[in-house]
């Protein structure tokens, strides 16, 4: 790209009328010619290429006053790039696989299926920042540290099964284990993000002391409950082995998980089948976008040395010229 620099110098163009006029008033005025008393008294004049280039050192010398003032207003040649200064998050999925996430609520898959996809999702849209994976049920523990590669998280993710833990629900411990997972990043933004389908029955650390500790390190919790409300078809076996679905009540303690979001400053919502859920993770992550700055950079390259040479260049040969072989009568 090429542009000027320094552009108030162009207002040095005006001179250029204002000279071609002087020029004209001396000519008017009889400076530049020799009276005879009888046009006989000269030879014809037949054009040749020394009178042609003495008749046109003015515009010579006009052409070397611009290309002076175009050096004085420093032409430049940009090369011009972007360089992106991302800041990402770090956000920890905190994923209940109680007993109670087979519920078939979400059909045709139950709760934990239909969460591990919709979490899925939500990890591929978030490419500037570092995700990590915490389950729980009686006991919890750290599925997948921190990490920017998606693939080992979705991987990690999808290997979940009902079942892995003591069945339970100890929030309390899960938020702790999260919380002691990511306390410690290096990213200014901190979230958990819980999903649970139940109410807080194991464990050692009560969930309130948990979100203290949370709040205490600038850490935002999104609490989601999942299940609808009512009942809600769970599978069992009989007595042959064979697969049925009973009616189970749903209870989810909704005043506690509120209670967690609020203390960390983050918020509350309730999924009751896969598009509340899918909605959930959706507002979220439009709220907790990743911080992206752009810089423009510019590679300069001067070109005013190469219009001030030709142009002192051109005019050293007119005023050569001038006093030489084009050399006029006063």
């Amino acid at each position: 790209m090429f542009r000027l620099a320094a552009k108030a110098y162009l207002l040095l163009l005006l001179l250029g009328p204002l000279l071609g006029w002087w020029s004209s008033f001396l000519k008017r005025k009889g400076q530049r010619h020799i009276w005879f008393s009888a046009q006989g008294l000269l030879p014809a004049d037949k054009p040749t290429w020394k009178g042609r280039l003495s008749k046109n050192l003015f515009h010579f010398k006009m052409a070397s006053l611009l290309l002076c003032i175009l050096a004085l207003a420093r032409p430049q040649w940009l090369n011009t790039y972007q360089l992106e200064e991302q800041k990402g998050m770090d956000i920890l999925l905190a994923l209940d696989i109680s007993g109670s996430m087979a519920a078939v609520d979400f059909k045709p898959k139950n709760r934990l299926e239909v969460a591990k996809e919709v979490i899925a999702t939500f990890i591929e849209k978030r490419k500037n920042d570092r995700l990590g994976l915490v389950i729980f049920a009686a006991t919890s523990y750290t599925k997948c540290p921190l990490t920017i590669d998606d693939d080992i998280l979705k991987f990690h993710l999808q290997e979940t099964e009902l079942g892995e833990l003591e069945d339970g629900t100890a929030l309390g411990m899960a938020l702790a284990t999260s919380v002691n997972r990511i306390q410690h990043a290096a990213a200014k933004t901190k979230i958990i993000i819980m999903l649970t389908d139940g109410v807080n029955n194991r464990g050692e650390i009560d969930p309130r002391d948990a979100a203290k500790m949370a709040r205490d390190f600038n850490i935002k919790v999104y609490t989601i409950g999942v299940g609808t409300h009512g009942q809600a078809p769970y599978p069992v076996l009989d007595s042959f082995g064979r697969q049925q679905y009973v009616m189970v009540s749903v209870e989810i303690d909704e005043t506690l998980l509120q209670e967690i979001a609020k203390t960390t400053g983050g918020l509350y919502f309730r999924a009751t089948d896969r598009d509340s859920l899918q909605n959930i993770f959706s507002e979220i992550d439009r709220w907790e976008k990743s911080k992206i700055k752009i810089k423009n950079y510019y590679e300069t390259r001067e070109l005013f040395p190469y219009f001030l040479a030709l142009g002192l260049v051109m005019l050293l040969l007119v005023e050569t010229a001038r006093r030489s072989f084009l050399r006029t009568l006063p």
